[in-house]
């Protein structure tokens, strides 16, 4: 093949469309739609994501070697049919309300592609579940591994168990719908009041509040589970197969009255429902994990899928799992299947080789959790270069900006912007941090990041009501160096996408009062467990990011300056953004983010701008204007 090569790989028309480019199978950039039209989990055309990635590679559509998209819409649309049919008459009117979309568009797709594309180039179709696969496998530092992913559902698989061998990967195993975890976990989502494809991180959040009292219901009337992870739903007490909701009268039987409006309050009835669902989860993770290791032989294992985003599961497959080494996709969800879809081509259709971090010698095993033989979770070196693939924005782009907008900041040198940053910190003051190459996925990583002082028992409620504008018990993640990690957590590993959970350490830990270990519920939100409360949730866990600085080096240099100032190396760390809104983007989203909430300090580039020295009214107001 003459000359470079290049993938794009897309993903669309469910939830959080995205576009990935590889060069000679080298990630140039991956990115969201909804950062560009801020829009959250935008499902349309990712045409500013294309556009972002040909921009970042400097070449035209016309340069485009293959184009590929994440799965079979005909296969997708034959499981429709004959969903629906099957739950007939009851399934007829979902079905034709799908209809007019299916027939015309979604039927389409490639002419819908090149159309939006401005190609007549022929469009690859990917698997679903192929797609999140390869997306957990060939950007990890494993030269094998087995592979687990589990999400709602694709085209007809829910769950899959695979071997990655080189740049061979094959799936061995699959549970197929309506049968499906993800689907489960989302039932609940929606029958104690949050959003589908959105409110799975609340329920895991709130689960630490409730009591598992549910747990035998679920699996009496809910869900059969087999010894080697493989489930049946009981489908009599489902609406999702053949009605517009996820849950009807049988979970209302089942527990005690309809669901949670969303707006009404969050009760004890809800806590407990998202702790059972939360436990029942876990434990089918953990069983598919056993099986991946029993049906592969191998002792690596790669994740992805929505499901893999849990990380309070995750972290168990690690402390309690067979697998020696865990690496989980940091764009777990639909998102990911762009990046996974270009690598399969890439990998399997292309026939190229895969060299892997293990098989370059950059990769050693880790130390793994505290008081296990286990080596844990794997460094950075892997392909996904720290998550940070969307764009960046240079001090010369920052000087252009202000000076559009008639804003004025504060220069920092850079080798002075730490310490800077570290003083606010701990101050207590809340700091938006805008610098570096955009994520890709779910998880804000130090390059759109809102920070807090993790010692301070004040700041978790900050965040959450005068910064965040979401629920007050919604918890944070704690960013710590990686080498300080062991010294504060029951951890001693890599976590750097944000998707472990490990307790904080007992060392670390403060005992609640006699009162405050009465408290039920809610109530125990306010109760300080540690040295760093504001990181620390009701059952002493801790959803971890570890830091190197050879992939962040100024998100590292603030931590080191507000360890050399306080003697603490943990900081909180939450997105960048309010709720309902995705991450923000361009200087404008994070000006006019930083504006509208009770933020002190925005940190962009070498550029300081302190709230109480910006003119009021100053924000950008247009939506148009964050997507130039």
């Amino acid at each position: 093949m003459p000359g470079p090569v290049y993938v794009l790989g897309l993903s669309a028309y469910y939830h959080d469309s995205a576009a990935c480019l590889l060069r000679d199978g080298r990630i140039v950039g991956a990115a969201q739609e909804e950062r560009f039209t801020r829009i959250k989990h935008d499902a349309s055309f990712p045409s500013n994501a294309v556009a972002y990635c040909l921009r970042e590679a400097g070449i035209g559509i016309e340069d485009v070697t293959h184009v590929a998209f994440y799965e079979k819409p005909l296969v997708k649309f034959d499981r429709l049919l004959e969903t629906s049919v099957a739950v007939s008459p009851r399934g007829f009117r979902p079905f034709m309300m799908a209809m007019p979309l299916w027939l015309g568009e979604k039927l389409w797709q490639a002419d819908e592609i090149q159309k939006a594309l401005g190609t007549e180039q022929t469009i690859l179709f990917g698997n679903h579940h192929e797609s999140h696969a390869a997306s957990a496998f060939y950007p990890s530092p494993f030269e094998d591994a087995a592979v687990l992913t589990i999400d709602g559902v694709g085209e007809w698989t829910t769950s899959s168990i695979g071997a990655g061998r080189g740049h061979a990967l094959s799936l061995i195993k699959e549970t197929h719908f309506p049968h499906s975890l993800g689907l489960l976990y989302s039932a609940f989502t929606y029958f104690t009041g949050f959003k589908v494809n959105e409110g799975e991180y609340k329920i895991m959040g709130l689960a630490p509040y409730g009591e598992p009292k549910y747990v035998a219901a679920i699996r009496d009337h809910l869900i059969d589970v087999a010894a080697d992870g493989s489930i049946q739903l009981n489908l009599e007490n489902f609406e999702f197969h053949r009605g517009l909701t996820m849950t009807g009268g049988g979970f209302e039987r089942l527990f005690g009255g309809p669901r949670r409006e969303p707006d009404a309050p969050v009760t004890q009835r809800e806590m407990d429902l998202a702790r059972s669902v939360q436990e029942v989860t876990e434990e089918v993770m953990l069983r598919m994990a056993r099986t991946a290791h029993r049906e592969t032989g191998l002792d690596r294992l790669c994740m992805a899928g929505g499901v893999a985003l849990n990380c309070v599961g995750n972290g168990r497959i690690l402390r309690e799992g067979p697998f020696r080494h865990l690496w989980i996709q940091p764009a777990s969800g639909d998102a990911g299947g762009a990046l996974g879809v270009a690598l399969a081509i890439w990998h399997r259709y292309l026939g190229q080789p895969r060299t892997s971090a293990e098989r370059r010698g950059t990769w050693t095993p880790a130390v793994g959790v505290s008081g296990s033989a286990r080596d844990g979770v794997p460094p950075y070196d892997d392909d996904m270069q720290g998550a940070l693939l969307g764009p960046a924005y240079s001090d010369d782009d920052i000087a252009a900006w202000m000076t559009r907008r008639g804003l004025e900041g504060e220069r920092v040198r850079r080798a002075d912007l730490p310490a800077r940053v570290a003083g606010h910190l701990a101050s207590e003051q809340v700091v938006g941090l805008f610098q570096g190459r955009m994520e890709f996925g779910p998880r804000a990583l130090g390059a759109r990041s809102i920070l807090g002082d993790a010692r301070s028992p004040k700041m978790q409620s900050v965040l959450n009501l005068k910064i965040k504008f979401r629920e007050s018990f919604r918890p944070f993640a704690p960013v710590v160096l990686r080498e300080r990690v062991a010294d504060w957590f029951e951890l001693d590993g890599e976590s750097p996408y944000m998707l472990l959970v490990a307790g904080v350490s007992p060392r670390r830990r403060v005992t609640p009062s006699s009162a405050d270990d009465r408290l039920w519920g809610i109530e125990k939100l306010n109760v300080v467990r540690s040295e760093i409360p504001a990181a620390t949730h009701v059952d002493y866990s801790a959803r971890i990011q570890t830091v190197r600085r050879e992939v962040n080096p100024l998100y590292y240099d603030i931590l080191k300056a507000f360890e050399a100032r306080t003697g603490c190396p943990v900081i909180v760390n939450t997105s960048f953004n309010v709720k309902d809104e995705p991450i923000v983007c361009t200087p404008d989203d994070a000006y006019r983010c930083f504006m509208k909430t009770n933020m002190d300090v925005l940190v962009m580039e070498d550029f300081v701008f302190v709230k109480t020295a910006q003119a009021a009214g100053r924000a950008p107001e247009s939506a148009a204007a964050a997507a130039r």
